[in-house]
């Protein structure tokens, strides 16, 4: 079975950092491009960033770019999302994905 577990939400004031991880079972993970949505009470669910397996490219949603960088450990079957200077308005679960499949996410609350 696909299993994608993220951890390392938390509490953090505005300007703070955190850095998700997201381990990975079930399925070849250097096979797969990989990525981070979130979705905050009340709101649409909103692609942040995803890497690519073949040459590690990586996108990023307009709101998060400059802040957000997303990495990938193929030898540790992990994602990573380091999230520099935090507002409130990224508040929100933070979820990986690959191929239609979701983890359980981590929550991520930023006060102002």
């Amino acid at each position: 079975d696909v299993q994608l577990q993220a951890s390392g939400g938390g509490l953090v004031q505005a300007g703070g950092s955190l850095r998700l991880s997201c381990a990975a079972s079930g399925f070849t993970f250097d096979n797969v491009a990989i990525g981070w949505f979130r979705q905050a009470p009340g709101k649409e669910r909103e692609g942040v960033s995803c890497i690519n397996n073949s040459d590690n490219s990586t996108s990023y949603a307009r709101a998060v770019k400059g802040r957000f960088t997303i990495s990938r450990d193929n030898a540790k079957n992990t994602l990573y999302l380091q999230m520099n200077s935090l507002k409130p308005e990224d508040t929100a679960v933070y979820y990986c994905t690959t191929s239609g499949t979701r983890g359980q996410g981590t929550q991520v609350t930023v006060s102002s």
